[in-house]
């Protein structure tokens, strides 16, 4: 503006401009009007210059920047210079990646999943939280909705790195299953012989072994966080009565409705007294409140604990709480106790061992949780305070804990993860149509043995399912013609502070067409992960896969 005013004040100062100017003032004078005065140049100067200034805001202020070349309006009109390549444009399913290729014949799952994640997201005040599906071993969608960070507004994206807690678990278990494969491992010999770390136990007396396939099923006795053995059977009792109650109340309809309805006075009086003494000792029997894992002490460790051997001492010297085999109890400790067995049989540290693993399966970006490592892509994670607002979770060290809940992974490691199990768990089938098949990390025998549901075990996060090794199984049921058909599918959950996940595995229902012309994996893969604590996903997971399910039909 300033350049702008100095010229037109030149231009009136020069020769031309002063013939303008004189020419001005003679029709002035000629006007009869009062003369000119020496400084009227610079005032027209000063005038045009305002005016133009004016002019020149008033069209900035309706203007707009003018966008980047790599992001120019589809919608613009052509321009006359030649347009630099454009990007090619991301699809609307993802803001961070672009959509693989074949996604585009499952967009209506991608858009009913991704409604049901901002249903679930909202409804528990999450963060963030991401999810990745693969079908038949290829990743069709991957994407993060909310914060990883909300402090510094760091989207979720699917390259975000967050716990997995329990599915840690599963990871063990493969390398359990490759040095049993290998024949360092005997599964049914008391532990001792791998950590004479551990005591000899007794339970009421008795001497009892607990082995490395009781471990591996939560089987063993050995406790969970809860430290109070009373408060443990007391609540296994209830439950126990509780199922006993409703079988006793499904046998009496079973044998009502066999007898076409009819009952008399007897069997009124006989049928009031049995509920009136189920209720009485439900009452009697009902346990003391008992603490969540979130509030138990040990799960905020802050300890740094320098190998598993190390960390059996924050139970090896506690009682078993139950006879092993005899009873389900699930226990993170239990895999403490196997990380140590690993590092015996292995002759490697566990951590090493699980990291040839990783390699060997490509989860590049899956390590154990430590502080001082920088890990790109790191959520922070978060927990609802007394007061209903949203804080960081304290810092915790999960050293103790490394084979049972202590690894950081992303949904697409996880999805690979999910994919090799799938595969070793097929290939077996497909062998005979198609010789050229590399094997699986693991053999079809062992993945078979891994998915099978173990006997006196609970899947917590779906009832109609046991727990097996290292997954909780649902096996495939249908019970009434043109009713509920319960699919067959493998998963594990996680809760960790200020972390929930799942991976669910949803093999296909194989027939002689697709083991003829086609290869493994075949079937749905889910992960999904969240910086939220207490968040239950395995449901929102199977409704994931079967909506993709749906959508395979189509695909050639």
């Amino acid at each position: 503006m300033y350049r702008l005013l100095s010229a037109v004040t030149a231009r009136a100062a020069t020769t031309g401009g002063c013939a303008w100017g004189c020419g001005r003032r003679a029709v002035h004078q000629r006007a009869g009007l009062p003369p000119l005065g020496p400084g009227w140049v610079g005032g027209l100067g000063l005038g045009l210059g305002l005016a133009l200034g004016v002019k020149l805001a008033g069209g900035l202020k309706g203007a707009s920047p003018a966008p980047p070349a790599a992001a120019l309006d589809p919608e613009a009109p052509p321009q006359a210079e030649p347009l630099q390549p454009q990007e090619q444009p991301l699809a609307l399913w993802s803001p961070q990646t672009p959509a693989p290729p074949h996604a585009r014949h499952f967009a209506r799952a991608i858009d009913s999943s991704r409604d049901l994640l901002h249903r679930i997201k909202d409804e528990v005040g999450a963060p963030g939280i991401v999810v990745g599906v693969s079908v038949d071993g290829k990743e069709v969608w991957s994407e993060g909705l909310g914060y990883a960070d909300v402090e510094n507004r760091v989207p979720c994206k699917p390259e975000t790195v967050m716990r997995i807690a329990s599915i840690s678990k599963s990871l063990t278990m493969v390398a359990i299953a490759k040095l049993w494969e290998a024949g360092k491992l005997d599964l049914d010999i008391p532990v001792q012989h791998y950590v004479p770390e551990f005591p000899e136990k007794e339970y009421e007396g008795e001497k009892v072994s607990v082995t490395t396939r009781l471990l591996i099923s939560h089987l063993s006795g050995i406790r969970h966080y809860e430290k109070d053995m009373k408060k443990v059977k007391e609540e296994k009792a209830y439950k126990a009565l509780k199922m006993m109650k409703g079988m006793m109340e499904s046998d009496q309809e079973k044998e009502l409705k066999e007898k076409g309805g009819k009952s008399n006075e007897k069997n009124d009086i006989a049928k009031a007294k049995v509920e009136q003494d189920s209720e009485t000792k439900g009452r009697n029997s009902k346990p003391c409140k008992k603490k969540n894992d979130f509030e138990q002490g040990e799960l905020y460790l802050k300890e740094k604990f320098e190998n598993s051997i190390e960390s059996l001492r924050l139970f090896k010297n506690d009682p078993l709480f139950f006879k092993p085999g005899s009873q389900f109890l699930y226990s993170t400790f239990g895999y403490t106790l196997l990380a140590a067995i690993v590092e015996r049989a292995s002759g490697y540290k566990y951590l090493d061992y699980m990291q040839k693993i990783f390699h060997d399966l490509d989860m590049l970006t899956t390590v154990q949780e430590e502080n001082e490592p920088v890990i790109y892509n790191r959520a922070r994670f978060y927990v609802y305070n007394k007061k209903k607002r949203l804080v960081n979770t304290p810092y915790v060290d999960n050293s103790y804990k490394w084979a049972g809940g202590g690894f950081l992974s992303t949904v697409g490691d996880l999805l690979k993860f999910g994919n090799a199990m799938l595969y070793g768990y097929q290939v077996g089938l497909f062998k005979n149509s198609n010789e050229n098949l590399l094997p699986g990390y693991l053999k079809p025998e062992t993945m078979l043995m891994i998915w099978t549901p173990v006997p006196n075990t609970e899947m917590s996060w779906d009832k109609e399912g046991k727990y097996a090794m290292a997954w909780g199984v649902v096996e495939k049921k249908q019970t009434y013609g043109s009713c509920r058909k319960q699919r067959h599918y493998a998963s594990h959950t996680g809760g960790a502070v200020g972390a929930s996940s799942v991976l669910l595995v949803l093999p296909e229902e194989l027939d002689a067409d697709a083991l003829n012309n086609k290869v493994p994996p075949r079937g749905i893969v889910v992960s999904i992960i969240c910086n939220m604590q207490s968040v239950g996903l395995n449901s929102t997971a199977l409704k994931i896969a079967l909506e993709f399910d749906k959508d395979r039909s189509d695909v050639p």
